[in-house]
Parts: structure tokens; C-alpha cells; sequence
């Protein structure tokens, strides 16, 4: 029961941060925070030690959203005509 409410709380968390960021270091902040966050909270839940967990879930999950939040940028559209 736990564990899945501290899942559902972690979607929650990451849905509500979520924004509409269109520059990439923006979105790689905002990817950043959901994934660590999410990162640590799975992280603990899943392993014997949770405070290793966490540490270790926490900072794959911020490099990896860091990541994905840059390569998803949109592209400005070019300027002129085509």
C-alpha cells in the first residue's frame, strides 16, 4: 500500500512540475527536477538500503531527465521565407 501511493504521489509530483519551457536549459531543469525526484523516490522504494537507493535513483533520474529535457526542445521555426 505504501509503495503504490508513494508511486502515485511520484506521477503526481511530476505532472504538477511539468512545464512549457521552450528554451533548453529550461527544459533540462525542469526534466532534471521531475527525474531526480522521481529517480529517488522509486529508488528507495525498490532497494534494501533506501537511502543508497535514493542517492543512486536520484541522480540517474536527474542526469537521464536532463537529457531527455534538452533532446526534446522544440525548434524555433526559421526565420524568412522558405
Amino acid at each position: 500500500m505504501n509503495r503504490t501511493l508513494a508511486l502515485v504521489m511520484a506521477g503526481s509530483l511530476g505532472l504538477g512540475t511539468a512545464s512549457c519551457s521552450s528554451s533548453p536549459g529550461g527544459r533540462a531543469l525542469n526534466g532534471a527536477i521531475i527525474g531526480g525526484t522521481s529517480g529517488a523516490i522509486v529508488g528507495s522504494l525498490v532497494s534494501r538500503q533506501p537511502a543508497a537507493g535514493a542517492v543512486v535513483g536520484g541522480a540517474i533520474g536527474a542526469a537521464t531527465g536532463a537529457v531527455i529535457g534538452v533532446v526534446t526542445t522544440p525548434s524555433s521555426p526559421s526565420p524568412g521565407w522558405f
